[in-house]
């Protein structure tokens, strides 16, 4: 048929208003019975074990990677897979989340007397509450939408939505009773840029060793270019006589010793160039706090410093390089 560009967006808007209205209903009516099913995952001490078939069964691997992302242990368990064996997987500390909207297909009622007779508790997001689910299960969320959406209502659009979104809250709920940190997260995401934030120390990104630029007291400015030129970090430490650190040599240091002394900058003595108070940070605190003591500062180049002594250094570029800046 041919419609207008104009028709097509109304017809969008409409559909997502109607799904934004059935989550809008379901808040007002919903009871503690989200809470019942947040607290029996808590105390789970198996896995939840998310069942569905259909639409309902992609929205059961959304909700089953979302509480294992906040760490709950979970896996997803197609319904029609399950009753051709594998529900060997499922054990009696297990708590089912069995995901239905008419809660009365085949697939799914034929699960139910196992997880009944294993002794699994069963978890029901249903928008039928008199169906074979609903009565078999230990816990009951009500997940009835008056329309789909679909012109046709024939395809699960406001159904699912709202399913995933009853996920999501139990998600949350369940992340609210363990007293979840954004610490914690990042241990389940160490790939993510969340958790290289939250994860990487300075000493993990920090040149050390052979590639830490130090000079003593008492050299020239001359002998320190050599140093910073061959470590490629832009500065270099400068040390007291027990390796304590007292200084710090920069590339904008060399710049305003030259505006003040011209070609005698090189004979200068280090310790008279220097910058006698830099920025240090510990090797132990998290890269993202370098990022930031650097942005305040105004700096490129921090040193990492143990018991007064340099033991690393870090520049911006590699903490760009490493995905924290």
């Amino acid at each position: 048929m041919n419609y207008s560009n104009e028709e097509l967006l109304d017809a969008a808007k409409k559909l997502m208003r109607t799904e934004a209205n059935e989550i809008l209903n379901s808040a007002e009516k919903i009871g503690f019975e989200v809470v019942e099913a947040a607290r029996e995952i808590f105390a789970c001490e198996g896995r939840v074990v998310v069942v569905g078939l259909g639409k309902s069964g992609h929205v059961g691997r959304k909700i089953s990677a979302t509480l294992a992302s906040l760490g709950t242990p979970s896996f997803f368990l197609h319904a029609a897979e399950a009753v051709h064996g594998d529900l060997g997987m499922v054990r009696s500390e297990d708590v089912g989340l069995l995901i239905s909207n008419s809660g009365a297909s085949s697939e799914i009622t034929a699960l139910l007397p196992h997880f009944r007779r294993i002794g699994a508790k069963m978890i029901a997001i249903t928008g039928n509450l008199t169906s074979p689910l609903a009565d078999h299960s230990d816990i009951v969320i009500n997940a009835h939408v008056e329309t789909e959406g679909d012109p046709l209502q024939l395809a699960p659009m406001s159904s699912t939505t709202l399913e995933l979104a009853i996920g999501d809250s139990i998600a949350v709920l369940v992340a609210m009773l363990r007293g979840l940190k954004r610490e914690d997260f990042a241990v389940f995401h160490p790939g993510g840029a969340l958790g290289r934030k939250l994860l990487t120390r300075v000493s993990d990104v920090m040149g050390t060793g052979e590639q830490l630029p130090v000079v003593k007291k008492g050299v020239t400015v001359k002998d320190a270019l050599f140093v910073i030129t061959g470590k490629g970090y832009g500065a270099a430490c400068v040390v007291d006589e027990d390796e304590n650190l007292i200084g710090i040599f920069t590339d904008g240091d060399l710049r305003r010793l030259m505006e003040r002394s011209g070609n005698d900058a090189f004979k200068t003595k280090i310790e008279d160039a220097m910058t006698k108070t830099p920025r240090t940070i510990s090797p132990d605190e998290l890269a993202a706090k370098a990022v930031r003591v650097m942005e305040q500062n105004e700096i490129s180049v921090l040193i990492a410093v143990e018991n007064h002594k340099p033991v690393g250094i870090v520049h911006i570029h590699e903490l760009l390089k490493a995905g924290i800046a």
